[in-house]
């Protein structure tokens, strides 16, 4: 039935999983469950079903691949593909037994077409790439839907419809399979750092393997940055509020024309591989219910993408000038970048490209680079070059900074527990342990941290580079001797990686704390609300930068808020929990600041 109304819509029968879907007895008995308990007519929802799979339905034709291959190099010129071929070559291993599911990061519109292009180039089996309905622009759609796009809509809410027959069409893929493309935080960042994940691709594939005991999957976390992007203005507009443009034939030519430029290397990296199987046993295993396994694969996942994600020389050198917040020689430049360098060796943190941080012709070239672009200013006119940040540039650079957020992100929390204990009372060691879990607690929608005991595990780590003498074991310290580290160790970056999120929070808790709890809470007009009084404190110097007026890092904040049940709650105590919560905030930006009055102890 379902296949009768298919064809008289005039929908090809290129793709096979669609053909399979159709003829399957099982589908449309799903279909018509569904429109019992909707209450519709069965031969409506099948209706609407079969529109569904043919505005989805996608497929690998040789004509079609070839053809967007080279569109698709035309559209990345702007960069050099940088991969390891030996990662590539296990994973051709791998690919003959099992499906590959690659969530990757998303920093651009060139990463859903990178990626799984990079992955036919290396000898796997084509990807079906999940990409945004919004990108379903005449006439490219009809050449991408044959070079294997699946285009999905973002709102289904109250499309039961829709969401049944996308949970039906990934399973088809996976009982077939086939690999799969996605991105694990279902849109673009606009910081430049890794956003909260989503579930929802997740939990189907989840429920599809639990329906075919004898299938196997294996997710492979894909890491991909660049050195620089040409679409990060309009991105960081974004985040303060900018509507966003359709994306329509127009915009992709436009889009297509803006990579003309040269904007060096991305860097793709495929991260530990996880057995989805084995990995939902285990955590079963913990959780009989189920009822937080997906949402915690899906942590782990983007764990893993930041564990592959290297430091750009790009990253390094903005972090360098934002700290400095004023025009600096190479020379000066390199000595801010040296701590940091040094570091990375010591955590075994991964540098794109292998470059040498240290060396004066790869930070001079980054600076030129970045002059070139626009994002920094450079002066030769006198004694020496010197570089700053260019005016109206210092959310770009900080989307580049925030890059490499990932790797120092356990650093900065270490730097404040030692600030902690260095302000408490003789038991220094404990102080730090307890400051630090609360950080976890605080930071945990915006950033990924491993489960507690492999956290306590690097906080140890992070300890022992502070102090040496901690290497063999911890052991009490004193307030003075945490006081001691922490003006003797180098770098210090909790001011540079946590202030800007802790500002906005410091928004956030503070207009939530002025919000009356006994009217409705209405949550796009609390976020403009936040956006207004953030302007006003980065124009009374009450905020770092203007970095922290960003709807990006305010939603994270209200997320915890909402964990923390302080927006719209029944329990008792509301006015008195908020003011609690904001009280911590602006307590732990404290903290942050007296890192920062360390850190410019060096400058003065």
């Amino acid at each position: 039935m379902i296949t009768e109304i298919l064809d008289r819509a005039g929908v090809t029968a290129d793709p096979a999983e669609v053909r399979q879907l159709l003829t399957t007895p099982a589908f449309t008995a799903q279909v018509d469950a569904l429109a019992a308990t909707l209450g519709r007519d069965p031969r409506q929802v099948r209706t609407e079903a079969a529109g569904y799979l043919r505005e989805m339905g996608a497929t690998h034709t040789r004509r079609a691949v070839d053809d967007w291959g080279r569109m698709s190099r035309w559209l990345t010129r702007a960069h050099d593909l940088v991969l390891d071929p030996e990662q590539l070559r296990r994973l051709r291993v791998l690919d003959r037994t099992q499906s590959l599911l690659f969530p990757f990061s998303h920093r651009s519109y060139l990463d859903g077409i990178t990626v799984p292009a990079a992955v036919s180039r290396g000898g796997i089996s084509p990807s079906f790439v999940l990409a945004g309905a919004n990108l379903d622009v005449f006439p490219f759609n009809h050449l991408l839907r044959h070079s294997g796009f699946v285009y999905v809509r973002r709102s289904t809410a109250d499309l039961p419809v829709y969401r049944l027959v996308l949970r039906a069409y990934l399973a088809e893929l996976l009982r077939n399979r086939r690999n799969l493309c996605w991105s694990i935080e279902g849109g673009r960042t606009r910081t430049g750092k890794l956003r909260p994940p989503t579930y929802g691709v997740l939990h189907y594939l989840v429920d599809a393997l639990d329906a075919e005991p004898g299938r196997r999957a294996l997710i492979v976390p894909v890491s991909i940055v660049y050195e620089q992007l040409h679409e990060v203005r309009l991105m960081t507009d974004e985040a303060r509020g900018m509507r966003k443009h359709p994306e329509d034939l127009r915009w992709l030519w436009n889009f297509g024309r803006s990579q003309r430029e040269r904007f060096g290397r991305a860097y793709l990296e495929f991260g530990d591989p996880i057995p989805l199987r084995d990995r939902l046993a285990e955590l079963r295993a913990g959780d009989p219910a189920g009822t937080h396994v997906v949402e915690r694969v899906a942590l782990e996942t983007s764990h893993r993408i930041n564990r592959a994600t290297p430091v750009t020389t790009t990253a390094v050198v903005c972090l360098a000038l934002l700290a400095a917040d004023r025009a600096l020689t190479l020379d000066e430049v390199l000595t801010t970048v040296a701590p940091l360098a040094r570091y990375l060796i010591r955590r075994g943190r991964p540098v794109a490209g292998a470059a040498n941080l240290t060396d004066r012709a790869t930070i001079r070239r980054t600076l030129d680079d970045l002059v070139r672009s626009g994002v920094l200013a450079g002066y030769d006119e006198g004694t020496d070059t010197i570089w700053r940040i260019a005016p109206g540039q210092h959310l770009v650079a900080a989307f580049y900074r925030n890059n490499a957020v990932h790797v120092l992100v356990n650093r900065a929390i270490g730097e404040l527990g030692l600030a902690a204990a260095a302000e408490g009372g003789e038991n220094g060691l404990r102080t730090a342990h307890r400051e630090t879990l609360r950080l976890r607690e605080l930071l945990k929608f915006d950033f990924f941290f491993p489960s507690r005991a492999e956290f306590a595990e690097e906080m140890t780590t992070e300890l022992a580079l502070a102090d040496p003498g901690q290497a063999a074991g911890l052991h009490e310290f004193t307030p003075a001797e945490a006081r001691g580290w922490l003006e003797h160790t180098r770098p210090l970056v909790a001011h540079l990686v946590l202030r800007p999120f802790l500002d906005a929070y410091h928004v956030v808790a503070d207009r939530l704390d002025a919000t009356d709890e006994s009217e409705p809470f209405d949550e796009e007009r609390f976020l403009t609300e936040c956006l207004r009084v953030g302007r006003q404190w980065a124009l009374q110097k009450r905020l770092a930068s203007e970095e922290s007026v960003s709807l990006e890092l305010f939603r994270p904040a209200l997320r915890l808020a909402r964990h923390r049940d302080l927006v719209e709650s029944t329990s008792p105590g509301l006015a008195k929990r908020r003011a609690d919560f904001l009280a911590e905030v602006h307590e732990t930006v404290r903290l942050v600041n007296v890192i920062a009055a360390l850190a410019d102890q060096d400058r003065s």
